[in-house]
């Protein structure tokens, strides 16, 4: 069984990037913009009536404070000051979703955040802190064997392993850089076929042709990529065609 999510409200104002709608009607857990990386108050409220009413969980989709950099640039923030900014995100989403019948039920970093808190213990802790000052003991989603998911077992809130359909893997189990060509997989058929070998296989193939292990509760497909509505459901008929049990984490 594998939970499947994907990022959304992530428009601004007149801009819409996420075809949240569709996307709703086929995962299980709501990857929420908070307002730092994409999002504001009218779009977040919108996101949590229609999930609550499909009756998919909420997650607060925490970042740094980097609207124009769509939250996937590197910044040095101080660990106290991240914490406040992570439980103002929190908090912030929480007041709509208890509007809408709902609760935030999890928690899961955006870009640059999620990548710098795989290695970055300090950050990691921070991002940790802030779940815990917003009140309520949220897990976490984050990658399999990082600093983030260790943090968050370590003070009780719980982790929950994630893996990438639409990314590709180093190696080491880590996602290769935006930066770099070929970090992002954009055939559908292909991420159809590594969503099941996730779900299935429990891996996927790495870059340089190896296998890597990947043990994963969740499952993202990115909602900002070209044609993430009609992937999304294609990977859930194919996951369910498998006999894998499309549900959210426990």
């Amino acid at each position: 069984m594998i939970d499947l999510n994907a990022d959304l409200g992530e428009g601004f104002g007149r801009w819409t990037l996420t075809d949240d709608d569709a996307l709703l009607s086929v995962v299980t857990s709501a990857n929420v913009a908070c307002g730092f990386h994409a999002g504001d108050p009218s779009v977040m409220r919108k996101v949590c009536d229609a999930a609550a009413a499909r009756g998919v969980r909420i997650g607060a989709q925490v970042s740094y404070r980097d609207l124009a950099g769509f939250g996937r640039r590197a910044m040095d923030v101080p660990p106290d000051e991240l914490a406040a900014e992570v439980a103002y995100q929190i908090g912030a989403l929480r007041v709509f979703a208890q509007a809408a019948g709902a609760e935030v039920t999890y928690v899961k970093p955006h870009g640059a955040l999620y990548n710098r808190t795989v290695r970055d213990a300090e950050q990691a802790r921070a991002v940790v802190a802030g779940v815990l000052l917003a009140g309520g003991a949220l897990p976490v989603l984050g990658l399999p064997g990082s600093e983030l998911l260790a943090a968050a077992d370590e003070a009780g809130l719980g982790s929950v392993r994630e893996a990438f359909a639409d990314r590709a893997y180093t190696p080491e189990g880590t996602l290769v850089s935006r930066r770099e060509a070929g970090a992002v997989v954009e055939d559908a058929g292909a991420v159809v076929r590594r969503a099941v070998g996730f779900a299935v296989g429990g891996g996927v193939e790495a870059v340089d042709g190896t296998y890597v292990a990947v043990a994963a509760r969740s499952l993202c497909v990115h909602g900002d990529t070209p044609g993430a509505a009609a992937i999304a459901a294609r990977v859930r008929e194919a996951l369910e065609g498998a006999g894998v049990v499309v549900e959210a984490f426990a």
